[in-house]
């Protein structure tokens, strides 16, 4: 199927093949019948992709504080490499789209009903239950296709909440300024609109509004005062974008006394507290669609506010603006200014500039569903050579920015074939199955198990598909590289186990978790010295984790598993390693329940003893700075201590011989753990990290974070 993207690293818009995305719980399959091209929305995409490195710091000052930080803790390079994976991430375009149900589990939809989304701009989508309306038998899948953007408006007019009768200003009359010209005017409201566009005003007078032309000198404070017969506009609804603060200022200078002002667009924030002070005028910003937006919740969970307590939602203002386009209330073909079909679509963005372009509709001509819903994509680069039974024919599950940035480009370094890349929703598995010289683009993972020529799957997904996704490449005979964590519960370590030594009985098949800290220079050394030692070591981490909200799916025990199940167990590993001695015990304290401490478990000291006697403290503490570094390993042994400070520095004193080592670039050991893997099985060897090791520090974890949570 063909999606458009957005390359924000050069500001390129492409149309490209990707695989149609695979549908899941609580979610909606639609073959897509028209999209709009949000003009306001897409050009400052479009336009920041352009943009320079200096012009895109200039525009997200809070980022680059964020990167000044990084280098001071990682280093200049690797923060380098981590912003140019960032922006290297494909953007799809698009949010107004109208399409006929492909596939649904959802009660209420059925396949073959026509349905609203803010699907982006693709043959196909996967669109959340929520965001999702029925479209009235009356309405056209052109002018519902608008509805998105209607919606856009009708929560900034739901937030102005105008009355029968009261006078407004709407400035800026792009495609959402028009629509609300008429919203407004539906409510029984006057209606002043303001542009530097003759043809828009011209167009918002059809509409009943009394306009302000910027482009012949008039002057808009002036014609308000008249407007509002010398009152003061009730309120005003920006729908513009500009960075200027102008408007900002003429918009109090409207209004009366206890006036509103929402905004709706984009526009320069530097506000005159004089201009609000004296009137008390109040000022708003509206959040898109309206309630629900951005709440996992309501979006991705699929759970619905009451309507007694939350009367309009997103999806019920969807339903809102279908009505009024339903009743005539509401005219969207007036808008469209020009047609394209997909084929042609990145022709339709070179009209993102011009001010005669309104509404931009693209038509989706292709209706065959054999073709709309192939799960695969072949790419350019073909396996020339044959497979032997040792060379690592690998299929990656994932390609998120940790897959992308750093472990597909190592497992490409280390020799590995890279056959088939398998993602949810088939973008990134086109850009980066491309960019790293895959064979096949996929979304269907059973193409994995299937596949006779792969003979290693790598995961690297959300945490809570780890375990199942591990069984069914062990069960296919496949050599397995998990990222962490293995497993959630200690039930799903038992079933891995089952499987693993089942596997095992006709075939040799390897089972490595990612734990590349102990592939990590600095700790390979510190290794070698602490092996030539025998007696018992105590050994202190501490993690500057960083906080993430309660509400991040990390933080949820079903599906990311809590922190310490989720990255914890990377320094569980390490200091067992380091040790070189099971575990036998561990004692675990997190920060107690007082008021002001949301997440308690990412704020913990974990202590393990060893049978050797050595003791290791790890202080996993999600409540420091960021300038602060994140990882600090000190180990004591033998009248001497080494210091290894976030895989840059590593001090030894009282070392004999050994005094620092120094990195220019960080270095987490992510290269050399995925070639000791891929060597193993070139090699015929057993996995580098022992299944026992694995087994142990990922059921450690598991005990610990069960532990923490009583």
């Amino acid at each position: 199927m063909k999606q458009i993207l957005q390359n924000l690293s050069n500001g390129e818009t492409s149309l490209i093949d990707v695989p149609c995305p695979k549908n899941i719980k609580s979610n909606i399959l639609i073959a897509t019948n028209k999209t709009v091209v949000s003009a306001g929305t897409e050009r400052m995409l479009v336009d920041f992709g352009k943009a320079s490195y200096i012009n895109k710091a200039k525009q997200q000052p809070d980022k680059v504080k964020m990167v000044l930080n990084k280098i001071v803790t990682d280093g200049l390079m690797t923060t380098v490499d981590a912003v140019r994976s960032k922006l290297d991430q494909p953007l799809p375009l698009g949010y107004c789209n109208a399409g006929v149900i492909l596939e649904s589990d959802v009660n209420g939809f059925e396949p073959g009903d026509r349905v609203v989304s803010n699907g982006n701009h693709a043959e196909v989508v996967r669109v959340p239950k929520n965001l999702c309306v029925k479209i009235p038998n009356n309405v056209d899948d052109e002018s519902a296709s608008f509805t998105v953007l209607g919606a856009i408006g009708l929560q900034g007019i739901r937030l102005i909440q105008p009355t029968m009768g009261e006078c407004f200003v709407v400035t800026g009359l792009g495609l959402i300024g028009l629509l609300c010209v008429q919203m407004l005017r539906a409510n029984g409201c006057r209606v002043l609109g303001i542009d530097v566009d003759s043809n828009k005003c011209e167009m918002a007078q059809k509409f009943g509004a009394e306009t302000v032309d910027l482009s012949k000198g008039e002057d808009p404070i002036i014609i308000a005062q008249g407007f509002s017969r010398g009152r003061g506009v009730d309120g005003v609804l920006i729908t513009a974008a500009t960075k200027s603060d102008e408007i900002m200022h003429q918009s109090a200078e409207m209004c009366r006394k206890l006036g509103r002002i929402v905004l709706v667009g984009v526009v320069g924030l530097n506000l005159s507290r004089d201009d609000f002070f004296k009137k008390e005028i109040t000022f708003q910003v509206s959040a898109s669609y309206g309630p629900g937006r951005y709440d996992s919740f309501y979006e991705d969970e699929g759970n619905d506010y009451p309507v007694g307590y939350v009367r309009w939602t997103e999806q019920r203002n969807f339903e809102a603006v279908l009505d009024m386009m339903s009743s005539g209330a509401l005219d969207v073909k007036s808008v469209i200014t020009h047609r394209y079909d997909i084929e042609n679509s990145v022709e339709a963005y070179t009209l993102l500039d011009n001010p005669d372009a309104l509404g931009i509709v693209l038509n989706y001509p292709n209706q065959n569903q054999e073709v709309l819903t192939k799960s695969k994509v072949e790419l350019t680069n073909k396996i020339s050579e044959i497979i032997k039974p040792n060379t690592p024919c690998v299929g990656f599950i994932g390609a998120g920015n940790y897959a992308s940035r750093t472990l597909i480009p190592a497992f490409k370094e280390a020799g590995a074939v890279l056959d088939t890349l398998v993602t949810s929703g088939g973008i990134s598995g086109v850009h980066h199955g491309n960019k790293n010289q895959f064979v096949t683009a996929s979304t269907n993972v059973e193409d994995l198990w299937s596949n006779d020529s792969i003979n290693t799957v790598s995961i690297v997904t959300r945490h809570d598909a780890h375990a199942q996704q591990v069984i069914e490449a062990l069960n296919s005979g496949k050599n397995v590289f998990v990222e962490k964590p293995l497993a959630l519960t200690l039930d799903e370590l038992d079933e891995i186990d089952t499987s693993y030594h089942k596997a095992n009985k006709s075939n040799t098949v390897r089972l490595m978790v990612g734990f590349n800290r102990r592939y990590a220079p600095h700790v390979v050394k510190m290794k070698k010295l602490l092996d030539s030692h025998r007696s018992p070591k105590s050994i202190i981490m501490t993690v500057n984790a960083g906080a993430i909200p309660s509400e991040h799916w990390v933080q949820d025990p079903l599906i990311g598993g809590g922190r310490i199940i989720g990255e914890g167990c990377h320094f569980i590993d390490l200091i067992r390693h380091l040790v070189g001695h099971k575990i036998t015990n561990f004692q675990a304290t997190m920060m107690g329940n007082v008021p002001g401490v949301e997440v308690r478990e990412d704020k913990a000291s974990i202590t393990l003893s060893f049978e050797d006697g050595s003791f290791g403290t790890i202080h996993y503490l999600a409540n420091g700075g960021s300038a602060f570094p994140k990882e600090r390993i000190e180990v004591f042994c033998d009248n001497a201590v080494l210091q290894m400070d976030n895989y840059r520095v590593l001090t030894g004193y009282g070392w004999p011989g050994f005094k620092k080592m120094k990195l220019f670039k960080q270095d987490k050991g992510q290269k050399a753990c995925a070639k000791a893997f891929i060597d193993s099985i070139s090699n015929g060897t057993e996995a580098p990290i022992t299944y026992e090791e694995v087994m142990e520090s990922s059921r450690v974890s598991i005990e610990v974070a069960n532990a923490l949570r009583g």
